[in-house]
């Protein structure tokens, strides 16, 4: 067994064929499947069923696929922290994050990074929560950015306290002014996204007990801001989406306050390659900075942020698919 061979056995999978894995890895496809042969044959056993359609891990090679991502993570990091000894940036740093996090925090983490490291290759993938927490158990990505609501067995750095807002028509009147409280929300009818994935405003309606019903779908923020602007209903969204996109809505701070959480995972957090640490590094002094300029705290949701109650009630929902923010 080789590191080329375990490093075609993981193209292999990421692409879903040998010949998608031969184009990224510039070999033939013939030595893409000798290798895996090779493999196969030190194994005593079979790693792929082959289909017309490509190819897809048996049990055993789904068994062993984790420890060869081991090896090749541990090869990376070796042959990144030699490179640093002799004074070379380089390597790649791959990040999954969500669409609030992507338009308002990337650019400008990213912008800074390569201030200082240049030659390092960065990718950004974007997605929703469970995109992002399949992306960091496959290896797709080194970093990913997840609610604490959502982070399943995964650990979490948190970061940040994003306060959820509440977006409306113009000219709706709120009972206190210039703010709107869960009860008089519960009379209205929503704009929320999809049921399974827009984790921190479930958990939100879920604390203050609402009763929701979904009539529509679309599949973003932006689309969620126009259902609003065109008086299909109110929303909840994190503030730092509307950083950006504001539209032509009203916003209020929810009355008592309500925030979301969020932080960074990674599969192995002590064992990062010297880019990805560095990347790492830099996120949190960013988050630092933020949180110092909002005057924000990290408060976990077990410390006093949760398990808020009102009395249940019934809201009308216009669900807007599946985009988390």
């Amino acid at each position: 067994m080789t590191l080329l061979e375990y490093r075609i056995f993981h193209a292999v999978i990421q692409q879903g064929s040998f010949a998608r894995a031969a184009q990224v890895m510039h070999i033939t496809p013939s030595a893409i499947s000798h290798a895996i042969s090779a493999l196969e044959e030190s194994c005593g056993f079979s790693l792929f069923v082959r289909n017309r359609g490509g190819v897809s891990l048996t049990h055993n090679g789904a068994a062993i696929y984790p420890f060869i991502r081991q090896v090749l993570a541990a090869d990376d990091v070796l042959s990144q922290t030699i490179d640093e000894y002799r004074g070379v940036q380089r390597g790649k740093v791959r990040i999954g994050a969500f669409d609030s996090v992507c338009i308002a925090w990337i650019p400008e983490i990213v912008t800074e990074y390569r201030t200082h490291f240049p030659g390092v290759e960065i990718e950004i993938h974007q997605g929703t929560y469970a995109d992002v927490i399949d992306w960091v158990k496959t290896d797709v990505v080194d970093i990913g950015f997840l609610s604490m609501e959502s982070t399943q067995e995964l650990t979490i750095r948190p970061l940040y306290r994003d306060q959820l807002m509440c977006i409306v028509p113009r000219g709706f009147e709120t009972r206190k002014p210039g703010v709107i409280t869960p009860d008089e929300m519960r009379c209205e009818t929503f704009v929320v996204q999809g049921d399974a994935v827009d984790a921190d405003v479930q958990a939100f309606m879920n604390r203050h007990h609402f009763s929701v019903h979904a009539s529509c779908r679309v599949n973003d923020d932006l689309a969620t801001i126009a259902m609003v602007e065109s008086g299909f209903g109110i929303g909840v969204m994190p503030a730092l989406i509307l950083e950006r996109y504001h539209g032509n809505v009203d916003v209020y701070p929810i009355e008592p306050m309500e925030y979301r959480e969020f932080g960074i995972a990674m599969l192995n957090p002590h064992m990062l390659p010297p880019a990805v640490r560095q990347m790492v590094n830099q996120i949190e002094q960013y988050a630092g900075r933020k949180r110092a300029g909002d005057g924000g705290t990290l408060i976990s949701r077990s410390g006093g942020s949760g398990d808020r109650k009102t009395e249940g009630g019934k809201s009308d929902v216009v669900d807007t698919g599946h985009a988390d923010s």
